[in-house]
Order: structure tokens, then C-alpha cells, then sequence
């Protein structure tokens, strides 16, 4: 059982797959779809569905958070993003990573940071073999706060 796969990190080509993927798939590429998808291949910061269109806006005004939370939806549904929920509301996504990993988040500044840690698949196959679940996904998550925070 592994969870966990490796994505390439070139964002451009894989910008270019996942249009295939979804032209494949019978799905528009609209101007839009296409800005949204870039800000998550190119962010680190998990951004917001807020936040993604703040930025598409700015280059296509007439754009509706609607079209934001629907190529959303789509791109977790195709799996090409990834969606880090919070218990206290407002999800954060992950483009560049889009598959089951830990994260390292602020709770200062809010900050998400990605962690690859080996033992997460080994944990995962023991619950497993031990509990009888097929897992299909995990989300694991470390609160403290960033050295940027602590120094302040």
C-alpha cells in the first residue's frame, strides 16, 4: 500500500498533462481554468479558493468565485490537487503535491509547509494490516510554529 506518488515539479509540463487529462476527460479549457490551474502548479503557499481569485480576477475581472469553487472541485475530483481541510472552516490546497502527505502549519501566521517523512506509508500499511481497513487517504498534519514566527 503506498499513498503517496511522485509528481513531477516542472510546471509547465505539468500544466500541459493535465489539459490533456481533462480534454480527455471531455472538459473545457477555458482562459480561466487555465490561470487557476497555474497558481496552484506555482504556489507553495496552499492557497485559499479566496485567494486564487483574488489573484485570477485581477487578470480576468469578470471571473466568479463560483468558477474558482467549480475547477476546484474539478481539479480535487480529477486528482490534481490536493484539499487540507481545517476542524475551524477555510481549506487550503495543495497543486504541486497533489496526493496524501504531512504538512507543517503556523499557527501563528498560518503558514503550510510540506513534509515528507518515510514512516507515513509504514504507519499506514500497519494500521492496515492491523485494523482490516483498506486506507485510501490520510491527512496528517503538525501544528507549532515557523522559524520565521519564532523569531519575532
Amino acid at each position: 500500500m503506498q499513498l503517496t506518488r511522485s509528481v513531477k515539479h516542472d510546471p509547465k509540463q505539468r500544466l500541459d498533462e493535465i489539459i490533456v487529462k481533462l480534454r480527455e476527460l471531455n472538459f473545457r479549457i477555458t482562459p480561466q481554468r487555465v490561470a487557476i490551474l497555474r497558481i496552484f502548479l506555482n504556489s507553495q503557499d496552499h492557497p485559499s479558493v479566496e485567494q486564487v481569485y483574488a489573484q485570477v480576477k485581477a487578470d480576468f475581472p469578470s471571473t466568479s468565485l463560483a468558477t474558482v469553487y467549480k475547477t476546484v472541485n474539478l481539479l480535487k475530483e480529477v486528482g490534481e490537487i490536493l484539499e487540507i481541510s481545517f476542524a475551524g472552516g477555510g481549506n487550503r490546497y495543495d497543486g504541486i503535491k497533489p496526493y496524501p502527505h504531512p504538512h507543517l502549519i503556523c499557527t501563528t501566521c498560518n503558514k503550510i509547509m510540506d513534509s515528507e517523512i518515510g514512516l507515513v506509508d509504514q504507519i499506514a500499511n500497519e494500521l492496515e494490516q492491523t485494523s482490516g481497513y483498506r486506507i485510501v487517504s490520510h491527512q496528517i498534519e503538525f501544528f507549532g510554529t515557523c522559524p520565521a514566527c519564532q523569531k519575532k
